[in-house]
């Protein structure tokens, strides 16, 4: 799909990834992008760089999801692209409250399940559109310091599998944005962990990655195209892989 005359909305865009993309799809020439996140202020920054709509919401929260499909289609017309993007990043292992995994389920899932449910029967309608869900490496690898981002991205691959079976056929186009290192705030610090191996990326970088990938109707959307190799290396010898990332884990414990 190109993203030219299509209207777009993009959560977690106050910064970052999210709102690289929402630059990204302006300059694509879309006719239409409105932004969402909790942080009302950069947001509106975001919308007046962009000529788009700012719509403060927490993505966890499907009312208010809602409304910000509401007011996107109020404003633009039927939406045409929805990237789920937001997101969070904690260190632990199972041990972690249950708050942080209900936040990190919530976020890195639930979020993408109910903008599934305000926008795909709807794209599936009128027969044409697309769901971009930003997942994780750690969805498709795993993540050696978090148990409750590696858990919930996994489940994010997942929804998005399953979205792209139920609707491919209908019209509806799903892609799922797995990155490695991003330079993001949520990586700030992070910069010489696991996820950086293969170099860190600026958020520009990614936005590239997806307006490619968007135009070929892919789902794996891979900006360190160096994990499809490991996710080879994972499924040929799962139990080589295994012992693999607890040398890794070990090594970066040490450090």
């Amino acid at each position: 799909m190109k993203v030219e005359g299509k209207v777009a909305v993009v959560t977690g865009a106050a910064s970052g990834i999210g709102r690289a993309l929402a630059r990204r799809f302006a300059r694509e020439g879309a006719r239409g992008v409105a932004v969402a996140d909790v942080q009302a202020g950069p947001l509106q920054a975001v919308a007046d760089e962009i000529g788009g709509l700012a719509v403060p919401c927490d993505a966890t929260d499907e009312r208010a999801l809602q409304a910000l499909v509401a007011a996107a289609e109020e404003r633009f017309g039927p939406i045409d692209v929805f990237c789920s993007n937001a997101g969070v990043a904690n260190d632990g292992g199972e041990e972690a409250p249950d708050e942080e995994w209900r936040l990190n389920f919530d976020l890195h899932v639930m979020a993408h399940v109910y903008a599934a449910r305000a926008v795909a029967p709807k794209m599936a309608a009128r027969g044409s559109g697309y769901l971009v869900n930003t997942a994780s490496a750690a969805g498709l690898l795993t993540h050696v310091g978090s148990a409750t981002y590696a858990v919930t991205k996994h489940a994010a691959v997942a929804l998005a599998e399953f979205l792209a079976i139920a609707y491919g056929d209908r019209g509806v186009r799903v892609s799922v944005l797995c990155p490695q290192a991003v330079r993001t705030a949520m990586t700030a610090g992070r910069e010489e962990g696991v996820a950086s191996i293969d170099g860190m990326i600026e958020p520009e970088e990614l936005a590239d990655c997806v307006i490619e990938t968007m135009d070929r109707e892919e789902f794996l959307i891979l900006p360190h195209p160096r994990v499809l190799e490991y996710m080879r290396r994972k499924t040929a010898d799962y139990d080589r892989w295994l012992a693999g990332m607890r040398r890794l884990r070990h090594r970066f414990a040490e450090e």
